[in-house]
């Protein structure tokens, strides 16, 4: 299959205005014939939304102005994006939904809700509480928002779920330190990117925002790495565009057989001993 990495450059409290941005951009993917385009984090409403979060937020639904068209689009493309979700009694999240064949597929809440240094998530959204792997007309995926992949257990939980792909969505800012063209914040991100790639065996489709928003620069640089743990593609530093690149869910059969960390990882181990952990009151080692 084609995917195509879609780090674009958001209007702030303005989801028409990021709608149209969409669908531009799935216009383009769908005519370099790609099965399944991947939007960043709040894609159709800016970051630093604050106490607009009430005005952008939105349900997954036909009946959405802003979910509609994009449920409309995906008829023959698969698409991600990246929104507030408006839940019930009045709890609003970040989420990512996927949609496939104009349905509704997939939802995921942003688990973890940075509240240091400059972020402050925690006031204005409340927490998912899952985290699932599931299944596309493409193979079977897991999707994460931003700090949900600095944690070990979401990519862990979907790995063991049978995730064959870990997709990554963000809104991560950062500037480049020195003469290197590389954010500070991009080298981590790489890093972990490709050592969950390895570690699970596994695609890892990576993509983030740019531009600015409150003097705050966000950095793009999508990536996709393979289940070696190899480069496959990657997009530019702090301009839009949108990364196209082949997979082969078979090469997932090869791997896993040289490597077959999987069939042999012992998920009840865990489990046990997360159970001894949060028995005795703490978490650490005993």
């Amino acid at each position: 299959m084609k995917i195509a990495l879609a780090q674009i450059n958001t209007t702030l409290g303005n989801p028409k205005t990021n709608l149209k941005k969409h669908l531009e951009y799935i216009q383009r993917a769908r005519s370099e014939g790609c099965d399944l385009i991947i939007f960043p984090e709040l894609s159709l409403t800016g970051y630093l939304l604050q106490d607009l979060v009430p005005t952008v937020a939105a349900r997954p639904t036909s009946d959405d102005p802003i979910f509609g068209p994009l449920l409309n689009a995906s008829k023959d493309i698969d698409v991600i994006a990246g929104f507030v979700e408006q839940g019930t009694l009045h709890h609003y999240y970040i989420a990512a939904a996927y949609l496939s064949q104009g349905e509704v597929v997939h939802t995921h809440r942003k688990v973890y809700l940075p509240t240091y240094g400059m972020f402050d998530e925690g006031r204005f959204f409340a927490r998912g509480d899952k985290i699932r792997a599931f299944d596309t007309r493409l193979g079977r995926f897991g999707m994460l928002v931003c700090e949900d992949f600095w944690h070990a257990s979401p990519p862990y939980l979907l790995w063991v779920d049978g995730a064959e792909m870990l997709i990554f969505i963000s809104a991560s800012p950062g500037h480049a330190i020195g003469n290197s063209p590389q954010p500070e914040t991009a080298r981590w991100v790489e890093h972990i990117n490709q050592a969950y790639a390895t570690l699970f065996s596994c695609f890892v489709a990576s993509t983030n925002r740019v531009g600015f928003e409150d003097g705050i620069s966000f950095w793009g640089g999508a990536t996709l790495h393979g289940p070696n743990g190899e480069l496959v593609a990657k997009g530019p530093y702090y301009e839009e565009a949108l990364t196209i690149a082949e997979v082969d869910l078979n090469q997932l059969q090869h791997v896993r057989a040289s490597l077959p960390l999987l069939r042999d990882e012992r998920p009840e181990l865990v489990q046990k001993e997360l159970e001894r952990i949060l028995g005795n009151g703490r978490q650490g080692n005993r």
